[in-house]
C-alpha cells in the first residue's frame, strides 16, 4: 500500500505491518492504526516513528526507554494488556513517546505513558503507568549524547 506521508515523503507499507491501536492513543483516540518506521541508515536502535495511517500528517516520535533508562520496568496490570492477545517477552515492543522542542537540549520522554505492541498479533495500546517513580517529562539530551560518544568510541 502507497502512502504519502508529511515526514517521509511517499512510502510503501506492507499492509501487514500495520499496527492496530483499538483504543487509539492518548491525546488521539481516532488514530488507531500505525506504522513504526524508522530510518534504516540509523539502524532501529534508536528514534523511531508512530506514523498514522488514517492521518499521514501525524508521526510520534518514540525510543525504547531502556535506551534512555536501563532500570525501566514498571508493572503493568496484565488486565490492560489482554486486548493484545497472547504474549510472550519476544513479543513485546515497549515504546515511550518523545517530545523534542525547538531547544534540542530540553528534549523529554514521557516514561507514564508507554505505548505496549504485541508484534505477534500487530496491535498496541498506550497505558498510563500510576506511580510516581517514572516522569512526564523526563530529560533525555545528556543520555543520548552520552550514548552516542559511547557508541563512536
Amino acid at each position: 500500500m502507497q502512502m504519502l506521508t508529511r515526514a517521509f515523503g511517499e512510502i510503501e507499507i506492507d499492509e501487514s505491518k500495520v499496527i492496530n491501536f483499538p483504543g487509539g492513543i492518548i491525546g488521539f483516540p481516532d488514530l488507531q492504526h500505525f506504522v513504526l518506521l524508522y530510518d534504516e541508515d540509523q539502524g532501529s536502535n534508536t528514534v523511531k516513528w508512530l506514523q498514522s495511517v488514517e492521518e499521514p500528517g501525524f508521526a510520534m516520535p518514540v525510543i525504547s526507554p531502556l535506551i534512555v533508562k536501563d532500570d525501566y520496568n514498571p508493572s503493568v496490570d496484565d488486565e490492560l494488556l489482554k486486548p493484545l492477545g497472547e504474549m510472550n517477552d519476544d513479543d513485546m515492543i515497549v515504546l515511550v513517546t518523545m517530545t523534542i522542542p525547538h531547544e534540542i537540549e530540553k528534549m523529554t520522554v514521557n516514561l507514564r505513558g508507554p505505548v505496549i505492541i504485541n508484534s505477534a498479533t500487530c496491535k498496541g495500546c498506550q497505558i498510563i503507568i500510576d506511580s510516581d517513580e517514572y516522569k512526564v517529562k523526563y530529560p533525555i539530551y545528556d543520555k543520548l549524547a552520552e550514548a552516542k560518544k559511547q557508541k563512536e568510541g
